[in-house]
C-alpha cells in the first residue's frame, strides 16, 4: 500500500467522522445535553481544518485533470499555453495542501490546548542571576500581553534589588501550552552587571520549567497523602502579611514534592494556588512515566542551572540572542525581552513539526490526535 493510498484512506475516514458528527448534533438528546454539546463540538473543530483541506485537495485536483486534458489535447496552441501554466499552479497548490494535510495530521501534544504554570529560577550567579529571573518573568508577561492571554502571579520570592529568587505564575489562553512548551531549560545571560566597576561581562543563569496546567478530575489527590503547613508570610506585603498565618505549604508526601505559596492575604486562596501548581507538577510526572521517551520532563527542562546545559544565551555586548537547539540568531535582545518571542518559537515549531514528519512518512501508525 502506498503513503498516498494510506493518506487517501486516513482522509476518508475523518471526512466520514466529521458527517457523523453533524448528523449526532441534529438529535434531540444531544441538544439537551451541554456536556455532549461540548464534547461533539471540540471534536468537530479539531477535524474541521482537516476536512476543509481535504475537500479543497480534491477540488483541486478535479480541475487539475481537466487542465491536463486540454494541455496535452487541445489543438489550439495558445489554449494549451494557458492550460500549461494551469497545471503548474495547480500542482503547486496540491503539492501545499498535502503538506498542509500532512502537518494536520500529525499526532497532536495532548497538552496543546492547555493553560500553563512557569517557573522560573535564579540560577548561577547570584544576584545577577536573580536580576535575570525578573527579566525573564517580565519577558513572557510582554509575551502573554502581545497575545492577549491572561497572566496570574502565584508566588515570587524577591531580591532587595528588584531581582526575583523564584517565580511563579499561571498563563491562561488558547494554545498557550503549544507555544511556550518550548521555553522549558536553562537561559544564560552575558553581560556587565551595573555593579562591575570594572566592565566585565559576566555569565548568569535562570531557569524555566514549563508545566501544563491539570483540572482537578485529571490529577484525583488524596487529602491522606498530603501535609498542609501554614504560617505567617515573609517578606514585603500590605496588610495582613506577618500578621497572620495566611502563607500555605503543601507537601505531597507520596513523591515529596512541596509547594509554598504566599502571596494571597487568604489561607484559602494561597491553598488553592499551591494545589493547582501540585496538580501541575503530579500530570507531568504522570506523563513522564507514561511516556518516558516522548515526554520532556520537568527534571530535563530544568536541570541544576549549569551554564553548560543552556538552550539559549542572551548576550547583551553583542545584541545577540542565541537558540542553541536550533543554532538561531537574532541581533534584536531589547525587542526578545519585550516579548517579542515568535520568531524564536515559529522556528522551534517548525523544525519540531519536520522532525516528526519524517517519523510521520516513515511509519503507518500515525492518525489526527484524539
Amino acid at each position: 500500500m502506498t503513503e498516498a493510498t494510506t493518506l487517501e484512506q486516513r482522509l476518508d475516514e475523518i471526512e466520514r467522522q466529521s458527517r457523523e458528527i453533524e448528523a449526532e448534533f441534529s438529535r434531540p438528546e444531544v441538544g439537551s445535553d451541554p456536556d455532549a454539546l461540548r464534547r461533539l463540538g471540540k471534536e468537530q473543530t479539531r477535524l474541521a481544518p482537516v476536512v476543509a483541506a481535504y475537500r479543497r485537495l480534491r477540488q483541486v485536483r478535479d480541475e487539475l485533470w481537466g487542465a491536463v486534458e486540454v494541455r496535452d489535447h487541445e489543438a489550439d496552441g495558445e489554449l494549451r499555453e494557458l492550460a500549461k501554466e494551469e497545471v503548474e499552479r495547480l500542482e503547486a497548490e496540491e503539492a501545499r495542501l498535502l503538506h498542509e494535510l500532512k502537518l494536520l495530521l500529525l499526532p497532536r501534544d495532548p497538552n496543546d490546548d492547555r493553560d500553563v504554570i512557569i517557573e522560573i529560577r535564579a540560577g548561577t550567579g547570584g544576584e545577577e542571576a536573580a536580576l535575570f529571573a525578573a527579566q525573564l518573568f517580565r519577558m513572557y508577561v510582554r509575551y502573554a500581553e502581545r497575545r492577549r492571554w491572561g497572566v496570574e502571579m502565584l508566588t515570587a520570592s524577591e531580591t532587595g534589588i528588584g531581582g526575583l529568587r523564584e517565580v511563579i505564575f499561571e498563563v491562561r489562553g488558547d494554545g498557550a501550552y503549544s507555544r511556550l512548551k518550548f521555553e522549558g531549560g536553562v537561559h544564560r545571560v552575558q553581560r556587565v552587571p551595573e555593579t562591575e566597576s570594572q566592565g566585565r561581562i559576566h555569565t548568569s543563569t535562570a531557569t524555566v520549567a514549563v508545566l501544563a496546567e491539570a483540572d482537578e478530575v485529571e490529577v484525583r489527590i488524596e487529602e491522606k497523602d498530603l501535609r498542609i503547613d501554614v504560617y505567617r508570610s515573609t517578606g514585603p506585603g500590605g496588610q495582613s502579611v506577618n500578621t497572620t498565618d495566611s502563607a500555605v505549604r503543601v507537601t505531597h508526601l507520596p513523591t515529596g514534592i512541596v509547594v509554598a505559596i504566599q502571596d494571597e492575604k487568604s489561607q484559602h486562596k494561597n491553598r488553592a494556588k499551591a494545589m493547582a501548581v501540585l496538580r501541575a507538577r503530579l500530570l507531568e510526572l504522570e506523563q513522564h512515566k507514561a511516556h518516558e521517551v516522548e515526554a520532556a520532563t520537568r527534571r530535563s527542562m530544568v536541570g541544576s542551572g549549569e551554564r553548560s546545559e543552556k538552550i539559549r544565551t542572551y548576550n547583551f555586548p553583542q545584541d545577540r540572542v542565541t537558540d542553541h537547539r536550533i543554532g538561531m540568531d537574532l541581533h534584536n535582545l531589547p525587542q526578545v525581552l519585550d516579548g517579542d518571542l515568535d520568531r524564536l518559537i515559529d522556528a522551534l515549531i517548525t523544525i519540531d513539526q519536520a522532525e516528526r514528519l519524517g517519523s510521520f512518512s516513515q511509519t503507518d501508525g500515525a492518525r489526527p490526535a484524539a
